[in-house]
């Protein structure tokens, strides 16, 4: 646990990229099986341990000092793994050879907490959390509840891993998720005592191929095909020896979320395609969303290990195709897109149209007319425009001049802050959560979302001094502030919401200026904010 423990410690002070490739890769040499492996499985997310919740730790921690003292610390730190490892009690002798009967090894400990009830949890992790010194605790809690927030995506591990063994990063990413932690095979095949891992006859993952953002500029609709950017989740489709497989772009396996795409998808072969629920309205019409409702309804969706009849035919889904990247066991990704496009469209015909379409080509004279009919797309559905190369073959990862998205010109709303609260790791002194609200028609302010992103690390500084020096209540790490400060907020959607008490929900609002020059009276209303449904 000690050799975990300091790579983590290591990881969260170090900024560079290559540092943290370098200190990852020198822990996988240097860590013996199964330890280095359930390591990567914690690094790259794909370590569940059920047992351990939040609340169990907060429960410890507060049998051990004052729950106000915890309170405080807590909402001065922002992160609870850090205040508990901290505030926790040092047992007299500290080290584990004091206190023997627990082997504090990174495997012994996951595999001890992945046999625990929740109700065995409590007493095993005190008896771990006295046995190790303070950084070794922070890094139990953190393995303990997932979400390490070092700073190290899926992405950069597996990539880390690859340079330590001379491995190509893309096959390692292509049987990651046909393998189970702590990935052995993997790791024999990186030193030579084992042959390269493959996905035959079994359903994986492979990794998407990724767009770069339009940003000023055109592009040669002669090279480059036109869609549209659908705004649902994107997926992968996999049917391999009899089995059917739904995979998100994070390779997260969410088959059991969609049962009826899973049971309609029985051909052979591996689609890319955008996950939607399906509207009232059908067909393929611009104005119609092309049959597709808002991401609001799919979220209704998300997230669930299994799901009722009744929700199954409130919110049916349906996958909008993209791309083949296998017909059967014939590997298409070396194929240019233009011949890949026709051999999905021969492929598609074979499926059920109440579950799988194929999304449609804009026809557009040029580069200028293209941009006519996205300044006008705002159907709930679509995002924007995506640009394909004709000739690209489907290679994983962003690769410069392939693909292109272009996302409709966000749109922007006037509201007031209401509430703040303090930010996470290196934001954990800062108030940097805000939620804002607009005047409904009798004058009251109400909650339309909440946003940490859009400022400047200056504007931050601006923000937090407003927040301290204007606050009229306290609600925990919550502060409510004066109603005076206007916020210009971007959005890429609204959309109605039972959960809020305004009866609205923005998608992914962040932002984009503060309107120090505008009275709080003239920010906009909830009226206007419904204007922009679609």
């Amino acid at each position: 646990m000690h050799a975990f423990a300091d790579l983590l410690d290591r990881l969260i002070y170090t900024r560079s990229r290559n540092a943290k490739l370098k200190l990852i890769g020198e822990y996988l040499r240097a860590t013996p099986d199964p330890d280095r492996g359930w390591a990567m499985a914690a690094l790259t997310g794909d370590l569940d341990l059920p047992a351990v919740k939040s609340s169990t730790i907060r429960a410890l921690i507060e049998e051990r000092t004052d729950p106000v003292l915890f309170t405080m610390s807590r909402d001065f730190v922002g992160d609870t793994a850090e205040t508990v490892a901290l505030l926790w009690p040092e047992p007299e002798p500290l080290r584990a050879e004091a206190l023997p009967g627990y082997d504090l090894r990174l495997s012994a400990v996951v595999e001890r907490l992945a046999a625990l009830s929740r109700s065995d949890a409590p007493a095993v992790l005190a008896a771990m959390l006295d046995r190790l010194e303070a950084n070794e605790r922070f890094a139990l809690l953190k393995l303990a509840t997932g979400g390490l927030r070092v700073g190290v995506s899926a992405r950069l591990a597996k990539t880390a891993l690859a340079n330590a063994f001379d491995l190509d990063v893309d096959a390692v990413e292509e049987v990651w998720h046909g393998l189970a932690p702590p990935y052995e095979p993997i790791f024999a095949w990186g030193e030579g005592r084992g042959k390269q891992p493959t996905p035959a006859d079994v359903p994986v993952f492979r990794p998407f191929m990724l767009a770069h953002p339009l940003e000023d500029g055109t592009v040669d609709l002669d090279r480059f095909a036109a869609e549209w950017k659908w705004d649902g989740i994107r997926v992968q489709l996999v049917h391999v020896a009899g089995e059917t497989r739904l995979f998100s772009r994070a390779g997260d396996d969410i088959t059991g979320a969609f049962p009826e795409i899973a049971t309609h998808f029985a051909t052979p072969g591996v689609l890319d395609g955008e996950l939607l629920v399906r509207g009232e309205a059908q067909g393929h019409a611009l104005g119609e969303g092309g049959g597709a409702a808002s991401f609001n309804a799919l979220q209704q969706r998300l997230g669930r290990k299994t799901v009722s009849k009744k929700m199954l035919a409130d919110y049916p889904a349906f996958v909008r195709l993209y791309d083949l990247l296998f017909d059967a066991e014939a590997d298409l990704r070396e194929l240019p897109w233009e011949q890949r496009r026709g051999r999905l469209e021969a492929f598609a015909a074979r499926l059920d149209p109440e579950y799988f379409d194929v999304s449609a080509l804009i026809e557009a004279a040029d580069f200028a007319a293209l941009a006519e009919l996205r300044e006008g797309a705002r159907s709930a559905a679509i995002e924007g425009v995506m640009l394909k190369r004709r000739d690209s073959a489907y290679v994983a990862g962003r690769r410069v001049g392939l693909w292109y998205k272009w996302k409709r010109d966000p749109l922007t709303a006037d509201c007031v802050m209401m509430y703040a609260q303090r930010g996470n790791g290196r934001r954990s002194s800062f108030y940097s959560d805000y939620t804002f609200g607009c005047w409904n028609e009798a004058g009251e302010l109400l909650p339309v979302g909440k946003a940490y992103s859009g400022f400047t690390d200056e504007e931050l500084k601006w923000l937090d001094r407003f927040v301290r020096g204007n606050t009229v209540n306290r609600f925990g790490p919550v502060r409510e502030v004066e109603k005076t400060l206007v916020l210009e907020v971007a959005f890429d959607s609204v959309h109605h919401s039972k959960r809020h008490k305004s009866g609205l929900a923005m998608r992914f609002p962040r932002i984009s200026r503060i309107r120090r020059d505008k009275p709080a009276a003239e920010a906009d209303t909830i009226a206007t904010l419904e204007s922009l449904i679609v």
